[in-house]
């Protein structure tokens, strides 16, 4: 139930509306609107994650033929229950891409990023991920093209896409260096050349974290240029429920789900992470989280709300510079 009233900004008409039962006998309206006009800008902090959007849309533009998604209609700009942040969404789709969408979130104190593309299942390319998170001085950076198949045990897609790749990743991690623990359970979804990292705002960083983006997402966009689409219906089922298991792990565990609940409520937020954020959950499988995952499985059937079961988690980086998995014996960042 919503016992709040959220209202998306932009100077059309009203499309729709959905009313919910706000727990006390009355209710709330929460109004889609299709954002024709840039809203007013909230003031925010001089950093600023739009560039890293424009530049994307606008690379990918020079590459293949982008189309708005449909889910563009819904998912656009709308404004949290504070009435001072602001979420803005846009998404589009290509011959071989399934889906390219955005999140940025800002206000006076923080901004965040949220950037995927992923693939049409008859390609077995990487997930392009960059998420970023600032507040104040503090900022948590996650970059990769996450493999859509287990690097640790599966060499063959390891070289493939990523032994060319070691050297921007090594330039890359030098300079924005691995920010302590990540667990054994999320490793597996992360690349050897992955970006994690944590930083005191400077404009030495922020630069070096913007070129990190576009070089990552030119190599991105050149390993999908050179794709090859997979006619053997066998594998394009198995990509298909690769990229179904990342969804639905990230759909569950994603660390930055709790802003978005505290910004908008669980019932809008559990809509925008299944049907946006991580748009295919319905679509490319039936399995659920603890199919996938049956160790998360509590007594009374229900999923642990624990990041990781095992317990392990890996302090240093766990690559090696020739991409080779050594877990936490490697004790240089």
């Amino acid at each position: 139930m919503l016992n709040f009233c959220l209202m998306l900004k932009s100077p059309s008409l009203t499309t729709s509306v959905s009313s919910f039962n706000n727990g006390r006998g009355g209710s709330c309206s929460v109004y889609w609107r299709r954002r024709r006009k840039a809203p007013v800008l909230l003031q925010v902090s001089a950093v600023s994650y739009q560039k890293f959007i424009d530049f994307a849309v606008n690379e990918t533009k020079r590459h293949a033929v982008l189309a708005p998604s449909p889910l563009q209609e819904k998912y656009n700009t709308l404004v949290a229950m504070d009435g001072k942040t602001e979420l803005q969404m846009s998404s589009f789709q290509a011959p071989k891409i399934r889906l390219l969408r955005s999140m940025s979130i800002q206000n006076e104190v923080m901004q965040v990023l949220d950037f995927a593309v992923f693939p049409k299942p008859e390609f077995d390319v990487p997930i392009f991920c960059a998420n970023f998170f600032t507040a104040a001085s503090t900022n948590i950076v996650v970059l990769d093209l996450n493999p859509l198949h287990d690097v640790i045990h599966h060499r063959d897609y390891k070289d493939k896409y990523y032994k060319s790749l070691m050297p921007l990743g090594l330039k890359y991690t030098k300079l924005l260096p691995w920010g302590g623990r990540l667990t054994s359970e999320s490793i597996k979804f992360f690349s050897p050349i992955v970006i994690w990292t944590k930083f005191t705002s400077s404009q030495d960083k922020h630069d070096a974290l913007y070129s990190a983006f576009m070089e990552y997402y030119k190599a991105w966009l050149k390993l999908m240029d050179q794709a090859v689409e997979e006619t053997d219906v066998s594998q394009i089922m198995c990509n298909c429920e690769a990229q179904h298991r990342y969804l639905t792990w990230r759909a569950e565990k994603d660390p930055g789900h709790g802003v978005l609940k505290k910004l908008i409520g669980e019932t809008l937020a559990a809509d925008l992470l299944g049907n946006f954020l991580f748009n295919g959950i319905k679509e490319l499988g039936s399995k659920k989280f603890l199919d996938y995952f049956p160790e998360y499985c509590c007594e009374d059937g229900t999923v642990n709300e624990k990041r990781s079961i095992i317990g392990k988690s890996f302090e240093h980086r766990p690559w090696d510079s020739r991409g080779e998995f050594v877990g936490d014996n490697l004790k240089v960042n």
